[in-house]
């Protein structure tokens, strides 16, 4: 009789442990932190590997100022992750949502990174059935192959690692280490967004870019410059070379259209970490 009320109290006390997990769509906030952390790493290797063999150079491919993630791959990831499981049914169920649920993300990534970074992190302008620029039918498709492969293959995977790594540690310093991280990125994300802001202003002015609201981001650069705070940014921490270096393909469109890389601005500054010899690495 003691065993079994022993039992029932430990029942409802899992019970009430499980209704305390704060979750988005059934899946707890530490996974879905987890994830962010793992595909964003993931994201940074693939990027830099693409890049190697498309181009021939090491350079960054990092979202941040600081640390190996690539957040973009992160943020769809989480989101493929929580709504394709409402698409589970087979292969051609995946596709459809991957399709529609990647083209939706990549088009408000785009237009975020526009409204409030005044920056173009790509431009699909010249591929066909594009819609303004951000998304477009080539890539939609990738999207939902992606969403095939993501589901089918690569999260299972994922899902045994952490499960791995959850035997090899306690519970309590995973979620530690998933804390310190998330803080971490969480600072560099606000860090990396102020300096791409600080950046792009310092670019626009200084090379009279025909721009948007030129107006007011001559006036923002001159307050800018009366701070003696972003004045050290500007000249240590967020300096020309660190910002080339760190985003090499950060760019802004003008009003005819056309776009422009600031590395073309500052040619003096290597915009890679190592360039191959071409007749090299094509041996």
């Amino acid at each position: 009789m003691e065993e079994t009320i022993n039992e029932e109290k430990n029942n409802a006390k899992e019970i009430k442990k499980e209704k305390k997990k704060f979750t988005i769509l059934g899946i707890s906030i530490w996974e879905l932190l987890a994830y962010f952390i793992i595909y964003s790493i993931a994201g940074y290797i693939i990027e830099t590997l693409f890049a190697l063999v498309r181009y021939g150079v090491l350079e960054s491919r990092q979202s941040f100022l600081y640390g190996p993630f690539c957040s973009i791959y992160g943020v769809g990831a989480i989101i493929m992750i929580l709504f394709l499981q409402y698409f589970r049914k087979n292969r051609i169920t995946l596709f459809i949502g991957g399709f529609i649920i990647g083209s939706i993300t990549e088009y408000l990534l785009s237009l975020i990174g526009e409204l409030i970074l005044h920056v173009k992190w790509w431009d699909y302008s010249n591929m066909p059935l594009n819609i303004n620029g951000r998304i477009c039918f080539y890539y939609s498709i990738f999207w939902g192959i992606l969403a095939i492969f993501l589901m089918k293959a690569i999260h299972p995977r994922v899902r045994n690692l952490m499960a791995f790594i959850l035997k090899k540690s306690s519970e309590k310093f995973t979620k530690m280490a998933i804390i310190i991280i998330s803080a971490f990125l969480a600072v560099d994300c606000i860090l990396s967004g102020y300096a791409i802001n600080l950046f792009t202003i310092r670019m626009i002015a200084e090379n009279d870019l025909n721009v948007a609201n030129k107006e007011i981001i001559y006036e923002m650069n001159d307050r800018l410059h009366e701070s003696k705070l972003n004045s050290f940014l500007m000249n240590t921490l967020f300096n020309d070379e660190k910002m080339i270096k760190t985003y090499p393909n950060l760019k802004v469109q003008q009003l005819d259209g056309t776009m422009v890389y600031f590395k073309d601005l500052l040619p003096d500054i290597k915009p890679y970490l190592f360039r191959f010899q071409e007749q090299d690495f094509y041996k």
